[in-house]
């Protein structure tokens, strides 16, 4: 009998995983072309410490080049990168004009907004991320430039990859040929992953696969919904293949939503049913008529709305008029009860804790002499800053990888350095580690690998000889501080960041339902509260997937609430269920009535024991059973359920 493979630790199994794909050859090609050639550039204008200045805002923004649309690219490069500029600027000034005790305490506090912000999401936290480095940065460098100037040269050097982001063609719109362009190829590519994602969750109906497609289709309609909701000129589409894309997203959620209930009867469905979306997604990607349909089978409320969909969206597909995104925007007060919750709280209390302690004990280990000759003393906050976020992944995985990378490049660079000529050899390795930092992201040790190789012949392009060794030091004694951070109690309640993306996730799950309830035939609505329910439900998911695989220390602070999420994931599909239900018969069934009455009593129960409370929002479980009992009254004369 064969025994199972004994399972790896979470906090190991994370350090030791890395994520799979195709190769982004586009993001290479902008990488190589990005710091390199502004280095040279400052070199060969006799301004080098310019060029360098240049090159580390190109590098940051390369950190943040990731897969999407252009328009979302300028958020995603842009905001981080005027958060850099004025973290640039302030530490620059604060580094010439006050002295230890002060500069630190003002790098602290900018620990504490730089992570409250943070918890925002992704963009936040590089917008965050950018402004805590470049304030260490621009304290510690002392550059010969005023402050202004670096600030500026950074932007200069962050707007050039922008830039190289929005002009040049990537290799999917290449294939399609001038008569499409390439302004929309990464719009067109994500909103035909949505009809791919529906048909493929049509093919899993009935089986175990079930959840996992679902899970892809929400996030295939969160990446379509970023790629058309990015900036613009105009406040509505303002051309004829915006706006074509545009109504093909509208078209894609009756059909999200269709697919969703059939999956959630766990039964499976004629074959034929995934074509349709299949055909729709290949005219998205070629700008072709969606052509002849496959025949509707109309046997279940849910085929019947698939059917349809399918039928609307073959209209909105030769009209080409546009459709609302259905995107929920929060607003200042939103976001301001995000950053002064306990989530902002607790991420920048810890920030602010690491960022402060190392920059202290940076300022004193330099003006002690342990650094030698050299007064740079950056390195051990600004490396900090990057061990002590969470959605880098778990604590122990993220210093362990820190640890590896930076020994690794450290170690790469010191020979490579050796052979190489001064400075044509070390503007190409610096050229070079650009290219590689698309591919490098898949593992926060590889990235960490190639951005210290960078770093360090950026700096001896400056002027700094010799400071591989030094950078190893500095990297454990940041590694030390963050663990220790990373396990001291705050203020409140432990695991503030991932309670509160799930009491969000609750809130929306409840609106999402009430609204399902009491207006089942106010679709347009309705498909905004369910991409909202999906959205907060897939951000709580993920910081509890990387809570889970901290240290048991940590870990068990948020036990438990794995499970509610599984709950509020199957309250959602069934809230799904019931609204394409309601739309074809007026009325809910037996069985919707008590899958929901189970999912509150199970979701009640899950809750007490990870130690949460109810919901903050306006509706509960206890609150909505009238509604679910009016909902099964409306067309039957059903009595009420218990």
């Amino acid at each position: 009998m064969n025994r199972p493979a004994p399972r790896l630790p979470p906090w190991i199994a994370h350090a030791l995983s890395a994520q799979r794909g195709p190769v982004p050859w586009s993001a290479v090609v902008r990488g190589a072309l990005a710091a390199g050639p502004l280095l040279l550039a400052g070199v060969l204008a006799g301004r080098t410490s310019l060029g360098v200045v240049a090159a580390l805002g190109a590098m940051l923004a390369g950190v943040n080049d990731r897969p999407g649309s252009r328009r979302a690219s300028v958020g995603r490069l842009g905001l981080p990168a005027l958060a850099g500029a004025a973290g640039l600027l302030a530490g620059s000034y604060a580094g010439r004009h006050t002295g230890a005790v002060t500069l630190t305490l003002l790098l602290t506090l900018l620990g504490l907004l730089g992570g409250a912000v943070s918890a925002v999401g992704p963009v936040a936290s590089a917008v965050g991320t950018q402004l805590l480095v470049t304030s260490a940065l621009g304290a510690g460098m002392m550059l010969p430039e005023p402050g202004w100037e670096s600030a500026l040269l950074y932007l200069v050097g962050a707007g050039w990859l922008l830039g190289l982001r929005l002009l040049l063609p990537t290799p999917s719109s290449a294939a399609r040929g001038a008569r499409l362009g390439y302004r929309f190829d990464g719009e067109r590519a994500a909103v035909a992953g949505v009809y791919e994602a529906v048909a493929a969750l049509l093919d899993a109906a009935g089986t175990p696969g079930a959840t996992a497609r679902r899970a892809a289709l929400t996030a295939a309609l969160d990446q379509a919904q970023d790629a058309l909701a990015g900036p613009r000129l105009r406040r509505h589409a303002g051309s004829a293949a915006e706006r074509r894309l545009h109504a093909q997203y509208a078209a894609a959620l009756p059909l999200a939503e269709a697919a969703t209930a059939l999956a959630w009867a766990e039964r499976p469905v004629p074959a034929r049913a995934g074509e349709g979306p299949r055909r729709l997604a290949v005219a998205v990607r070629a700008g072709a008529p969606t052509g002849p349909l496959p025949a509707p089978a109309r046997t279940v409320p849910a085929l019947r709305a698939l059917d349809d969909a399918l039928l609307r969206a073959a209209e909105a597909f030769d009209s080409g008029e546009g459709g609302r995104l259905h995107t929920r925007r929060r607003g200042a007060r939103a976001l301001l009860r995000i950053v002064l919750g306990a989530g902002g709280r607790e991420y920048g209390f810890r920030v602010a804790a690491s960022f402060g302690a190392s920059a202290a004990l940076a300022q004193a280990l330099h003006r002690t002499g342990w650094y030698g000759p050299h007064p740079h003393w950056y390195w051990l906050p600004a490396t900090a800053v990057f061990l002590v976020k969470p959605d880098l992944g778990p604590l122990v995985s993220r210093v362990l990888s820190r640890a590896a990378g930076t020994v690794l490049g450290a170690l790469v660079f010191a020979g490579v350095a050796a052979v190489v000529p001064r400075p044509g050899g070390l503007i190409a390795v610096v050229a070079l580690c650009g290219a590689l930092i698309p591919v490098a992201a898949r593992h926060f040790a590889a990235l960490t690998a190639v951005i210290t190789a960078l770093v360090l012949a950026l700096l001896m392009v400056g002027g700094e000889p010799g400071a591989s060794w030094n950078r190893i030091g500095e990297t454990l004694l940041a590694c030390a501080l963050v663990l220790i951070a990373g396990h001291l109690p705050v203020p409140g309640e432990r695991a503030g960041g991932v309670r509160a993306r799930l009491t969000v996730a609750a809130d929306a799950a409840y609106t999402y339902l009430a609204h399902v309830l009491d207006e089942p035939g106010e679709r347009a609505r309705r498909w905004t509260l369910r991409r909202d329910a999906y959205r907060t439900l897939a951000e709580a998911q993920a910081a509890i997937g990387r809570a889970a695989a901290e240290l048991p220390a940590l870990a068990r602070h948020t036990e438990g609430t794995a499970e509610v999420a599984a709950t509020l994931e199957r309250l959602v599909d069934t809230t799904t269920a019931c609204a394409v239900h309601l739309d074809d018969t007026g009325s809910l069934d037996l069985r919707h009535r008590e899958r929901l009455e189970q999912l509150f009593t199970e979701l009640a129960a899950r809750r007490r024991r990870a130690g949460l409370g109810t919901a903050d929002g306006g509706r509960t479980p206890e609150g909505l059973s009238g509604a679910i009992s009016r909902a099964g009254r409306k067309e039957t004369g059903v009595t009420q359920i218990r």
